[in-house]
């Protein structure tokens, strides 16, 4: 039997000192999750003011990190609107802290807050490269685009620690296994010398999420992801030793950063970006009231017609989580922005879709000492 659900609509936190936005997190609000079996309510007991009026500055959020050893580390996809089979992910939640992030329904299954934790308690897979080795070396085994960092950003800060992502490409790399990889971080620059060698044989690619040009409005959107600039100096990098980069400018959102959508898409083509997608606000689940509160806090003068045009495009909905709609969006305003991207791309010579990728040179990875050892008996 299945957890019971929150029935009630979380509310958000009061408006006071101790609630105010943080500098480096997406939010503070440790909204509770769909399966939450107790319900908690927010008291102000007087000290978050009398801390403002002491200036005094509230503690930073420390990142915990907690290792997992995964049983398996590829996901197979059956969506018909999602343009992989297969994915790998090295962390659970991200630190990156982007507000919008449809991800963050899942950190309930671990029993954690969709919002606050989300960004605050992480998984490392530890054993990530070792279970990736055992899956391609598997008897039978088919290689198949892997698709990186789907959700959760593989190059969030704590990679540049924990190297995890950086193994796991060591195997792709020794298994000319074709691979691809969306991130926010200038951190993929670390590991050109295995991503370029595989982009000229026609086995990787690279996608870089560029939400915003505005660095002030990026900072409160993804507050611990790289700067816009510092992205576009990436896609360069990328670009400049062969690497085929497209950007993302994901999720367009009405009246915030869908004003920007030529602006950046030419960015990115002047810094060698070679294609481009971008894909409507999504508010799943706990995401809805996450966001709802982000705006108030950063845009209330116009948070009420922002969520009016997300509902006009998601029917009537804060999320329309139908095959096929739920990435495009419906109505005019959807239909609108398809044809400005589409219009841009054209002007730009950007492509639309990922180049193929090539799987016909993959040799199974050699085997761990043990297993090689096992085998012979």
């Amino acid at each position: 039997m299945s957890p019971p659900r929150n029935l009630r609509p979380p509310v958000p936190p009061p408006a006071t000192p101790a609630n105010a936005p943080l500098k480096g997190r997406g939010t503070t609000w440790a909204i509770a999750h769909r399966f939450e079996r107790d319900e908690r309510e927010v008291f102000d007991d007087g000290w978050g003011a009398l801390d403002a009026a002491a200036g005094e500055l509230p503690s930073p959020l420390p990142t915990q990190v907690l290792e997992e050893h995964a049983g398996r580390i590829l996901s197979e996809n059956d969506s018909p609107d999602i343009g992989f089979e297969v994915s790998l992910n090295p962390y659970r939640g991200c630190e990156h802290g982007c507000i919008y992030c449809y991800a963050r329904p899942s950190h309930a299954y671990l029993g954690w807050s969709p919002g606050l934790d989300f960004e605050t308690r992480l998984v490392a897979k530890v054993n990530a490269a070792e279970r990736l080795r055992a899956a391609l070396g598997a008897r039978g085994y088919r290689p198949r685009p892997i698709a990186i960092g789907t959700v959760t950003d593989a190059y969030q800060p704590i990679e540049r620690r924990l190297g995890i992502t950086r193994a796991v490409l060591e195997v792709l790399h020794e298994a000319r296994h074709p691979f691809s990889l969306i991130t926010k971080s200038a951190l993929v620059e670390r590991d050109l010398d295995l991503i370029a060698p595989m982009a000229a044989a026609g086995r990787a690619c690279v996608d870089i999420t560029l939400t915003t040009l505005d660095a002030a409005l990026a900072r409160r959107l993804e507050p611990r992801a790289a700067a816009p600039e510092r992205r576009l100096r990436t896609i360069r990098a990328l670009s400049s030793a062969g690497v085929p980069v497209g950007v993302s400018v994901s999720p367009l959102i009405p009246f915030v950063n869908e004003p920007e959508l030529e602006r950046v898409l030419e960015a990115a083509h002047q810094a060698g970006a070679v294609r481009a997608f971008a894909i409507v606000l999504r508010l799943p689940s706990e995401v809805s009231p996450l966001f709802r509160h982000w705006l108030e806090q950063h845009f209330p003068d116009r948070a009420a017609r922002v969520m009016a045009r997300v509902q006009e495009m998601r029917g009537g909905r804060d999320n329309e989580p139908r095959f096929g709609s739920r990435m495009r969006g419906e109505g005019v305003w959807a239909e609108l922005l398809r044809q400005r991207l589409r219009k841009a791309c054209e002007r730009l010579g950007l492509q639309h879709r990922h180049q193929r990728l090539d799987g016909s040179a993959f040799v199974p990875p050699s085997a761990p000492a043990a297993d090689a050892q096992q085998r012979l008996f």
